[in-house]
């Protein structure tokens, strides 16, 4: 199937900045939109920004003018680049990405990754 591995979480200042990546790996797939999730302690997962594969860009109202989503394609990877910080912020951070794969006879499902845990201290 498709496995997505993601990087870049850890423990940030408020007003500090860091980069999310999530690749993913596996044998004949295509993948259309992508998306970044997250979940804090006690509280529903919510999206946090997504991007079709046409590059069309959604944020959260909460993020907005400081999260930045991106992928690149060639290398299957999508990007979240998170600016000025703040505590509320702190959470697990998901990956999910839509493909279809030749297994699946070529039908879209799900991914996702493993979570990546994002810590803004005040």
């Amino acid at each position: 199937q498709v496995q997505l591995v993601e990087s870049g979480g850890g423990l940030v200042q408020a007003g500090g900045s860091l980069r999310l990546s999530c690749a993913a790996f596996g044998s004949r797939f295509r993948i259309n939109a992508m998306a970044w999730y997250r979940q804090a302690p006690g509280k529903q997962r919510e999206l946090v920004a997504d991007v079709t594969i046409d590059g069309v860009t959604n944020y959260a109202d909460s993020v907005k003018c400081r999260f930045t989503i991106s992928r690149d394609d060639a290398k299957n990877t999508l990007y979240l680049q998170m600016n000025t910080l703040k505590p509320e912020d702190t959470a697990v951070y998901y990956c999910k990405m839509s493909a279809a794969t030749a297994k699946t006879g070529w039908l879209e499902y799900d991914y996702w990754g493993q979570g990546t845990q994002v810590t803004v201290s005040s």
